[in-house]
Parts: structure tokens; C-alpha cells; sequence
């Protein structure tokens, strides 16, 4: 089965201060609360920024930056030797997830740059209630305040370096101890929809849209494989299998690594109607997908968050020959070792400070 999949010209733009429309509507409330903020991005000309565009309009923000430590303009003083600054992020709301998109580039950011906090000020106001509770969501919590000329601002702030053991708040952090490891085998016409952040250097970046499974921090697969084995908390390297008409030795390849949140039989929904209801909501499946996999029978969910991109794909070849997976296997849905996960994620690539003992 094929998805169709709707294109569109940008996804997360990077661009220079200097190249954004500073008259675009989405930045007034910004001008409004904030009586600096056109001195402020006009001194930022030469700095970077993230940018979600509909129809040329600017529908999300993202600037951040490394700073040393302490950080002394914040109260009380946030010890620390590097932290991540959120120094502007808004988004207008699609109900597309979109925020956890940003959030992920932040803390994916913070991760590669060895920070030991991520944090952000924002007024605590109506308007930036449902912001402030998302980031909560993932971990930040009330640190403090920050005095401005402006008003007073709260200071959110979220440890990268100290497990809570929960999920959700320790994201992306992961953790290794005690937890089982697995390959987990996604087909190419779902997994860059599905996994944005791990698309491939031959794809096209325009397959990726506004859509709530491709912005999400968590995604939804829907499979036959005997998924129902893993547990909460357990580690997936997701393997993109081969492209059609391609050898599997040189496109099929490791790309990204999830956390498993919950699995669950389609005996446990009631009915397709449920099913549906759960499984659409972070699952890159469409209606006429989930309906065949649940007349099918015998499928499950598996709900994960997606944690790490490998920047370094590794081909089928390299995980036979330099990894030890083994050749005679059907990677569908396989257990992997304890070293050959530490492996993968050296030669993938992925920042050690991702994982938390």
C-alpha cells in the first residue's frame, strides 16, 4: 500500500535574521510585548534563526544559543558551565504538533552542544499558557524569574544531565540501563514522512508537510511483527529497509532511535472506530492504511518517542560486517546486544550525551 502524500515548498527553514520580513504580522505580538525587539533582530542580522512558512507567511520562530555559565541575569543564578537559551520561540497554532518540532530542534541543539540546561523566560500570560505547558510537558519546569524592562518574565529551564525516569520529562535523554534493545524495521515510503529529522540524503527534503506525525515528538506504528515483547522504556534503532529496485546491502539502512511508550493489541480496542482514534493521532497511516492492518487482525500499535537522528546512516553492509548483526536473520523485528547498540550509536554518530546510565 502507498500513501499520497501532499508537497509543499518549505519545512523548517533556516535562515539569517537579515532574510526575514520583520513587517510579517506573526511578529507584532513579539513588538508588543517586548519594546526592544526590532532594535534587538536588527542587531541579529548576521544570526541564524528557525522558520515555519505557510504561504509565505511566517507561522513559527525558533532562535537559539549556546551561552557560558553561570547565568547571572536570571534569579536565582543558574549554575552551570554551558546552557541552551530559547532566546525567541512562538508559534501560531495548527493543532499539527508543531511546537514539539521546535522543541525537538532545541533540545536536539542542546544535546550535540553538550548543555547541561536547556532554559527560556516567557511571560506567564494567557496568551503563552499553552506553550509554557507543553515545554512542561517535556521536562522544563519553574526555575525562577527574570526582571526586564518589560515586566518581570518566569524562567523555565529543563536538566539535561539527570534522569527524572519518566519518559516524557527525560526526553530525549535516554536511558540504557536495564532497558531491551531492538531493530524495528520501517518501510522507505513511511519512515522520512514519519522520521523528518532522519530523512536521507537522496530524498527530497518536500515530502515533509504541516502534519501532526511528521512535527510530533512521539509517533504511532501500526505492524504485524511481534512487537508486543518490549516494554516501556525499551530502546528502537528504526531500520528504513530498502528502496525498490535498489540492493538492501547499500539502501537499506539504521536511521534514528525511539523509546517505546506503550504497545498495544488491536484485541484491546473495541472496534475499528477506536482503533482509528488511537492510532491516526501521531501514526503516519491514513484511514484506508489502518483499515486494512485491522482487518487483517493480529496487528499492533507501538507508540514511541523519537529521540535521536544517526547522522551517519549505516548501511546493511557496515551493521553485517562492522556491527555483527546477523546476515541470516529477516530484520523485521530483531534484538540487538548491549554492544552492538554502543556501536551503532558511535558510528551513527549520535552525541554520547544523549544517553544517561
Amino acid at each position: 500500500m502507498t500513501r499520497t502524500v501532499r508537497r509543499q515548498d518549505d519545512y523548517l527553514a533556516k535562515k539569517k535574521f537579515r532574510n526575514v520580513d520583520l513587517n510579517d504580522p506573526f511578529f507584532d505580538s513579539l513588538k508588543n510585548d517586548y519594546s526592544e525587539f526590532e532594535d534587538w533582530f536588527n542587531r541579529k542580522r548576521d544570526a541564524e534563526a528557525y522558520l515555519y512558512y505557510e504561504e509565505d507567511h511566517v507561522e513559527g520562530f525558533l532562535y537559539i544559543k549556546m551561552e557560558e555559565g553561570p547565568i547571572t541575569d536570571v534569579s536565582p543564578q543558574l549554575e552551570c558551565n554551558q546552557a541552551l537559551k530559547i532566546g525567541t520561540f512562538k508559534i501560531n497554532p495548527h493543532g499539527t504538533k508543531l511546537g514539539e518540532r521546535f522543541i525537538k530542534k532545541a533540545l536536539d541543539f542542546a544535546i550535540v552542544n553538550n548543555a547541561e540546561f536547556c532554559y527560556v523566560t516567557i511571560f506567564n500570560k494567557q496568551e503563552t499558557l499553552p506553550l509554557i505547558m507543553l515545554m512542561k510537558r517535556y521536562g522544563f519546569y519553574e526555575y525562577g524569574t527574570k526582571d526586564t524592562p518589560n515586566g518581570v518574565e518566569l524562567v523555565l529551564i529543563k536538566d539535561l544531565k539527570v534522569l527524572a525516569n519518566d519518559i516524557l520529562l527525560d526526553y530525549p535523554l535516554i536511558k540504557k540501563q536495564d532497558t531491551n534493545k531492538y531493530l524495528l524495521a520501517i518501510y522507505p515510503q513511511y519512515h522520512s514522512i514519519m522520521f523528518p529529522d532522519s530523512i536521507l540524503n537522496t530524498e527530497d527534503v518536500d515530502i515533509l508537510e504541516d502534519i501532526t506525525f511528521t512535527n510530533s515528538i512521539h509517533k504511532i506504528y501500526v505492524t504485524t511483527m511481534p512487537v508486543q515483547r518490549t516494554s516501556r522504556g525499551d530502546v528502537l534503532v528504526m531500520y528504513r529497509t530498502a528502496t525498490p529496485g535498489q540492493a538492501a546491502e547499500y539502501t537499506s539502512v539504521a536511521t534514528s532511535v525511539c523509546v517505546v511508550e506503550e504497545v498495544k493489541s488491536q484485541n484491546e480496542f473495541g472496534d475499528f472506530d477506536s482503533f482509528y482514534s488511537y492510532a491516526s493521532t501521531y501514526s503516519v497511516f491514513d484511514k484506508d492504511d489502518l483499515r486494512y492492518w485491522y482487518n487483517k487482525g493480529g496487528c499492533y500499535t507501538i507508540k514511541m518517542t523519537y529521540n535521536a537522528a544517526l547522522s551517519k546512516r549505516l548501511i546493511r553492509r557496515k551493521l553485517i560486517e562492522e556491527i555483527g548483526l546477523s546476515r541470516s536473520q529477516r530484520w523485521s523485528f530483531i534484538s540487538i546486544t548491549e554492544e552492538q547498540f554502543d556501536d551503532i550509536l558511535r558510528e551513527g554518530g549520535v552525541s554520547e550525551s544523549i544517553i544517561i546510565d
